[in-house]
């Protein structure tokens, strides 16, 4: 039979051309897709609570039928409100949900729901706001929708849960018996694992929730696995490459140490030994630093750059945006001048140079002129080759995929590496989830930093944060003010960037010099408005979340986040790590309306922490692995089901059994193995290009 990662969803009976266009908004093609696309939560629809016994602060399932509804406009805000009163013999409940008027052609009275959300008090009476819905239809001929526990799935605008049950039924039906077991049978049995067909009938339709919980662990320990296995391949391909052996003396370090006017922390120094140790070596350096923000990350890979440079080689700068490569860019040209290093020439590579400027650039790296360079995306150019490239540092390295990390670094023999990221990571994670990179950790902020405050308001208090930001710019004060968007849209009730600066130009800050920077401008009107709110020409910045990274403003002491339900959790520390970066302590006024249990997690978590890796560990928890790592980062989006955070036992018996499988069979040539290692390679092509086909 044909493989079913070869089989396209549209020959499920009930999909067909068009649906198949809806599955791929998923991000599902294939047979095998679907089998694993998972649901996201489940309701347990055997006991369902009667509505006279829901409190306020329940978050749950419950069912009734429509009694009344009907819609009218909140007189306060404007917004459309669709109301509904549920009622199932026992009790009563209302629902509300705002701006969504087409809800009126769905619901009539007498029509069966099913409704999840959390239940409030209102005016005493209780309420469900915005909940997730599903209307009965007694023809389930299936029986998958009640009776049961019952999965819900991920959707796209044309899909019902009721439909994605039906089509994920009739795949299992069809297709499971087919899907073949990569897992050895005899580690399925050390670990008392189901195969895997069981598995995924277990988790798109459990029995019980304790056969989901097996199945979970199944799965996630295959997913584990495999991850664990490409890892250490990794690793032992770059211990078996031949580097260049950079020679560090002591007086070096203390040169190095003594060129900035501020004394380097603790953490910078025992960082700095880490990395002059990997580069003394013969093989490359892989060391992923993470940090916190302003923790003086670009301080120690500056060092690896002028122990290149101070060795007759070349380093290379790499950064997600324009921006931080700039900032990156001048941060260096500030540390060196004046210094023992001011000498040293450093090169900025961005697009949009000049077809002559861009030639010049390319001869002098070429010729070995340029010691330092620093860029963006640009650095990966056919036209970029180095004379001698012994150093490379990724910045925000989740903004890349593995590709092009790999691109850059092939520009040199094997060079030292050092992957950096301003989202810190739980360090009992790193040292599992990046098992081919060495781990360091800078945990501890320069002196006199200010500290952040940070408030929460609901939207209706906006006002009054725009009165306290006044107050404090009129005192000398600057002040940033983040919107998600950058004009209004019909489907989003979003305040926008473009709309609210013409406001404030008018209104809140009449009289105060107010400047506006988004994605969408053009890179030399960008740069003009930034530069004139560092020179303090303008007192607040309107942006998007631009500014998340690279703006680097002392006298800026106040982030303003509105809408900030909906920025996640990692987007929010590093926005308002923009503040109290000076001497002068900060203030984070965060405005929402969170609607879900994990949008109030966010807000509590930003708002009760400003150490990163606590934030971490929480946006870990509330978002998983998915989301939290980033699309390309390191493979992590392999994880569909598997979660680190949560999972750190299945997570360390994987490592420890592919460590031991792949000590015994290196190559996995084992005829038993054939298939895991064809797996492995296909989920991980580019970290396991070495392993020989067989």
């Amino acid at each position: 039979m044909q493989p079913l990662k070869e089989i396209s969803v549209q020959f499920i009976k009930g999909v067909g051309p068009s649906k198949k266009k809806l599955f791929e908004k998923l991000g599902v093609e294939t047979i095998e897709d679907l089998l694993y696309f998972f649901p996201r939560r489940y309701e347990d629809r055997t006991q369902m609570t009667p509505l006279s016994e829901v409190k306020p602060g329940d978050t749950l399932t419950v069912t009734g039928k429509v009694m009344a509804r009907g819609a009218r406009q909140s007189w306060y805000t404007r917004k459309h409100v669709y109301e509904m009163a549920v009622d199932d013999g026992r009790g009563r409940l209302f629902v509300v949900w705002f701006n969504q008027p087409y809800l009126d052609k769905y619901f009539s009275v007498g029509t069966p729901v099913v409704l999840y959300g959390r239940v409030e008090l209102y005016k005493d009476r209780l309420q469900m706001v915005s909940p997730e819905y599903e209307i009965i239809d007694k023809e389930d001929d299936l029986n998958l929708n009640m009776g049961r526990i019952v999965p819900v799935y991920p959707l796209t605008k044309g899909f019902s849960q009721r439909t994605m049950r039906k089509v994920i039924y009739r795949c299992l039906e069809n297709y499971l018996p087919e899907l073949p077991d990569v897992l050895p049978v005899w580690v399925r049995n050390k670990y008392r694992l189901p195969n895997i067909r069981r598995s995924l009938a277990q988790i798109h339709f459990p029995e019980t929730m304790a056969f989901q919980e097996s199945a979970h662990r199944r799965v996630s320990f295959e997913e584990f696995f495999l991850f664990q296995i490409s890892v250490i391949k990794r690793r032992m391909s770059i211990a078996g490459q031949q580097g260049f052996a950079h020679r560090i003396g002591l007086d070096f370090v203390s040169q190095f140490a003594g060129m900035f006017p501020f004394p380097l922390t603790g953490a910078q120094q025992r960082v700095i030994r880490e990395i002059a140790g990997d580069m003394q070596r013969d093989y490359p350096m892989m060391r992923l630093l993470h940090g916190d923000v302003g923790s003086g990350k670009t301080v120690v890979a500056l060092f690896g750059c002028l122990a290149a440079v101070a060795n007759g080689a070349q380093a290379a700068l790499m950064a997600p945006t324009e921006i931080l490569a700039r900032q990156h860019y001048q941060s260096i040209l500030t540390f060196l001048s004046g210094g023992p290093f001011a000498d040293v020439p450093v090169e900025l590579v961005v697009s949009g140079l000049s077809k002559k400027s861009k030639e010049e650039v390319c001869r002098r790296i070429r010729a070995g002129e340029s010691k330092i360079v620093v860029g963006t995306h640009a650095l990966l150019s056919e036209d970029i080759s180095f004379k001698k490239l012994t150093y490379v540092v990724i910045d925000e390295q989740h903004k890349f995929g593995v590709q092009q990390r790999a691109l850059l670094s092939s520009k040199g023999a094997s060079p030292d590496v050092l992957v950096m990221t301003a989202t810190p990571i739980p360090r009992t994670l790193s040292l599992t989830l990046f098992g081919d990179l060495d781990v360091s950790v800078l945990d501890e902020m320069p002196k006199n930093r200010g500290r952040v405050i940070t408030e929460v308001f609901l939207s209706e208090n906006a006002p009054e944060v725009y009165r306290a930001v006044r107050e404090k710019v009129l005192q000398g004060e600057q002040a940033y003010i983040v919107y998600p968007i950058v004009e209004e849209s019909e489907n989003l009730n979003l305040k926008a960037a473009q709309t609210m600066f013409e406001r404030f130009q008018k209104h809140d800050f009449n009289g105060i010099q107010v400047g506006l920077v988004h994605g969408q401008m053009k890179r030399a009107q960008s740069d003009e408005v930034i530069s004139r709110f560092k020179n303090n020409e303008l007192r607040i910045l309107v942006a998007t979340s631009v500014l998340e990274v690279g703006i680097d403003v002392p006298n800026a002491s106040i982030m303003v986040i509105e809408h900030a339900e909906c920025f996640g959790l990692a987007q929010l520390h590093q926005l308002r790590g923009r503040v109290g970066r000076g001497r002068k302590n900060g203030c984070c006024y965060l405005i929402a309306d969170p609607s879900t249990d994990d949008g109030r997690a966010r807000l509590e978590a930003i708002r009760s922490s400003t150490d990163g890796f606590k934030i971490a560990e929480q946006d870990l928890l509330i978002r998983g692995p998915g989301q939290y790592f980033g699309r390309h980062q390191h493979g992590l989006n392999e994880l569909k089901f598997a979660n680190p955070a949560t999972q750190i036992d299945i997570l360390e018996l994987a490592r420890k059994e592919a460590q031991e499988m792949t000590h015994r069979d290196p190559d996995l040539a084992d005829p038993r193995h054939i298939p895991l290692r064809d797996a492995v390679k296909e989920r991980y092509p580019t970290y396991l290009s070495h392993i020989q086909a067989g």
